[in-house]
């Protein structure tokens, strides 16, 4: 009989994990694409808004590319790799157990799918479109808030490898 409650109890988890995930992806997802609407709204033709002097300002950029303009001739190619992203991880947050790690997919979803809804949803068209950035910092391209959930997730996703944590939330044997 333990193994029957064991099974529940893991199954109870998995699917806690996964719905929080879900709900992480979903929630970021809103907040880019609201900022993103209200940024093309009050940007369009402007000046840069400086918010805390030439350090961190608002400048609408339409981005063809991927990270740091990279690749604006192939954005076809780029919004298939979002869809194939985006398949793999929600692939990965129906198996996930560990709370962190759930935190961490949901961001990474949330951002991931950010930016391909401006790719398939944005001028020029579909798989064309550009990513709408308006975050700025000296020295550092121009972002949004999918950027910044990807980046965020990155972070929680090393610090868990580094501790040794398995999505499942089991450790590494070298951790335990």
């Amino acid at each position: 009989m333990p193994d029957l409650q064991a099974a529940r109890g893991a199954s109870l988890t998995s699917r806690r994990s996964t719905r929080l995930a879900l709900v992480v992806g979903v929630v970021g997802l809103a907040v880019d694409q609201l900022t993103k609407v209200l940024a093309v709204r009050e940007l369009t033709g402007r000046e840069p808004v400086e918010l805390v002097g030439s350090w961190f300002r608002l400048l609408l950029v339409r981005n063809p590319g991927a990270a740091f303009s990279a690749g604006a001739s192939v954005t076809p190619v780029i919004s298939v790799v979002a869809i194939v992203a985006t398949v793999v991880v929600v692939w990965q947050v129906l198996k996930v157990r560990h709370t962190a790690w759930a935190v961490a997919l949901g961001l990474l979803l949330a951002g991931v799918t950010g930016n391909l809804v401006d790719r398939l949803l944005r001028p020029p068209g579909p798989l064309r479109g550009h990513v709408v950035d308006f975050f700025a910092l000296p020295n550092w391209p121009v972002f949004n808030v999918a950027d910044i959930c990807i980046n965020v997730a990155g972070v929680l996703l090393v610090v868990l490898l580094f501790r040794g944590i398995n999505p499942d939330g089991t450790r590494h044997e070298a951790h335990r």
